[in-house]
C-alpha cells in the first residue's frame, strides 16, 4: 500500500477513534497529527513550529476580545434589557414569549457571537418565564437553542473570524455583512413556527403593543446595542481591523458595565475572565493543534483526493453543493464547531471554490451548517447546554427537536442555492476590486 495511503488512515483513523473514544477533541487532533508525522519521519520539531505559527497570527487576536467581549454583556446587564426591548416588540403576538426568545437571541447573539452563550444566557431567565405562562418545557428549551443560531450568523461572530484566518484573504468585514440577512431569515422562520404552534396550543400573548414602551426599552439597551454598531462599522468602515474593533468593544463593555448599567462589579469581572480564559485555552490549543493536522492533510494532498472523489461522482454544481451540505451536518454532529472550522475549510473551500462558490458564501453556509450540529446529538454543546439549563432530558429534547431542524435545513437550502440572500450586501457595501 503506498505510504501516503497509510499516513491517511493513521492520520483520520486514530484521529476518530479517539473521539469515539471520548478524547477532548484538541487532543486527539494533536495526537493523531504526533502519530502520523512520527510514521512520514518527519521531525518532531516541525511540530512545534506548526502549533506556533498556527496562534501567532494578528488576525486571530480578535478571537479572545470577542469572547471577552461576549462573557462582559452578559454579565452587565445587557440580557435582561434585551428581553425586554424583545418583549417590546413582539410580545404582543400570540406565543408573544417564544417571539421574544427568537428576538433577544438576535439581539444577543449579534453581541456574543456565541449559540451556548446565547442559551446558557437567555435561557436561564426566558425558560422559567415561559414555563411560567403554560409553555411546554421542550418547546420552550428547543425554541431558545435553534434561535441561538442566529449569534452565529448575526455579525460580530468569532467563528467567522476564525473561518477568515483559515480561509486566507477573506475579508471579516463582507464575512460579516453576508450573515445579516441569512440570519434575519432564519429568525423569521422560526417565529413563522413558533407562531403556528402557539395558535395550535393556544399559547397566551403578552402585553398590548405599546409604542412609547418600544422607545423606553430601545433607549435603555441601546448602549449594548451600541457594541455591535462599534464592531461592525468599524470593521466595514475600514476604520478598524477585526481585531482592533474587538478590543475596543471590550473596553465600551467594560464601560457600559460599570458606569451605565452599573451592573458589572469586581467580583463578576473575576468570573468573567475565568469564564473567558478556559473558553480561551480551549480554542488556543484547538487552533495550534489544528495547524499542524491541517499541514498533514495538505502535504498528504488529501484535498486533491476528496476532490477528486466528488468530482468522479458528478459534475453537477448543485449535487455538489447537496454533497458539501450533507458532509458539513454530519460532521457537525460528531465534532466540535471550531474544529470543524480549522480541518475542513482547507479541503472543502477548493471543492467550493471550483463550481464558482464566493469564499464568503462558503463561509456562511459553513457557519449555519455547523450551528444546525451544535444542538444535534452526540455532540451538540448548545444541546447539552439547554437540557443543563432547563432540566429536560436531551432524550425528551432530541423526539422534540425535528420541526426546528426542518425550519434551519429550509433556511439552509434557501441561502444554499440563491447566493443572492447572502452576497447581495457585501457586494454593494464592500465590493471586491476588479468585479
Amino acid at each position: 500500500m503506498d505510504p501516503n495511503t497509510i499516513a491517511i488512515i493513521i492520520l483520520i483513523g486514530s484521529f476518530f477513534i479517539m473521539l469515539v473514544c471520548r478524547f477532548p477533541i484538541a487532543f486527539a487532533i494533536g495526537i493523531s497529527s504526533l502519530f502520523t508525522t512520527m510514521y512520514l519521519g518527519l521531525p518532531l520539531m516541525q511540530i512545534a513550529q506548526l502549533m506556533v505559527k498556527g496562534v501567532n497570527v494578528f488576525t486571530l487576536m480578535a478571537v479572545p476580545f470577542f469572547i471577552i467581549a461576549g462573557e462582559l454583556m452578559g454579565a452587565g446587564g445587557i440580557s435582561n434589557r434585551l428581553i425586554n426591548l424583545a418583549n417590546a416588540l413582539v410580545g404582543w403576538l400570540r406565543g408573544g414569549l417564544a417571539m421574544v426568545n427568537i428576538v433577544a437571541s438576535m439581539f444577543f447573539g449579534g453581541i456574543s457571537g456565541s449559540s451556548t452563550a446565547d442559551t446558557a444566557s437567555l435561557g436561564t431567565i426566558l425558560i422559567p418565564m415561559m414555563r411560567g405562562q403554560g409553555y411546554d418545557d421542550e418547546f420552550s428549551t428547543n425554541v431558545t437553542m435553534a434561535s441561538s443560531v442566529q449569534g452565529l450568523l448575526i455579525p460580530p461572530s468569532h467563528n467567522m473570524v476564525m473561518y477568515a484566518m483559515v480561509a486566507g484573504s477573506v475579508s471579516v468585514g463582507r464575512l460579516f455583512l453576508a450573515g445579516i440577512v441569512p440570519g434575519i431569515i432564519l429568525g423569521i422562520a422560526l417565529m413563522i413556527y413558533s407562531y403556528y404552534i402557539s395558535v395550535k396550543r393556544n399559547y397566551p400573548k403578552g402585553d398590548p403593543f405599546n409604542l412609547k414602551n418600544v422607545f423606553t426599552t430601545l433607549l435603555d439597551s441601546i448602549w449594548g446595542l451600541i457594541t455591535v454598531l462599534i464592531v461592525v462599522f468599524g470593521v466595514i468602515s475600514g476604520v478598524f481591523t477585526a481585531t482592533e474593533s474587538a478590543a475596543i468593544a471590550v473596553v465600551w463593555a467594560i464601560f457600559v458595565g460599570f458606569f451605565i448599567y452599573k451592573e458589572l462589579t469586581i467580583k463578576k469581572m473575576w468570573k468573567v475572565i475565568e469564564r473567558s480564559l478556559g473558553t480561551l485555552a480551549i480554542v488556543m490549543i484547538l487552533i495550534s493543534t489544528s495547524q499542524v493536522f491541517g499541514w498533514l492533510l495538505t502535504y498528504l494532498e488529501m484535498p486533491k483526493l476528496v476532490a477528486g472523489a466528488i468530482t468522479s461522482l458528478t459534475d453537477n454544481r448543485y449535487i455538489i453543493m447537496f454533497i458539501l451540505n450533507i458532509t458539513m451536518l454530519l460532521l457537525g454532529t460528531i465534532m466540535d464547531m471550531s474544529a470543524i472550522i480549522l480541518v475542513t475549510t482547507p479541503i472543502l473551500l477548493p471543492i467550493a471554490m471550483n463550481i464558482g462558490l464566493d469564499p464568503v458564501h462558503f463561509g456562511t453556509i459553513m457557519i449555519l451548517n455547523l450551528g444546525i450540529g451544535l444542538i444535534t446529538p452526540p455532540v451538540g454543546g448548545t444541546l447539552f447546554v439547554g437540557s443543563a439549563v432547563s432540566g429536560v432530558p436531551i432524550g425528551n429534547l432530541i423526539k422534540t427537536l425535528l420541526p426546528f431542524f426542518v425550519v434551519m435545513i429550509i433556511v439552509l437550502i434557501m441561502i444554499t442555492y440563491f447566493p443572492a440572500v447572502v452576497m447581495t450586501i457585501p457586494n454593494l457595501v464592500m465590493p471586491v476590486m476588479g468585479r
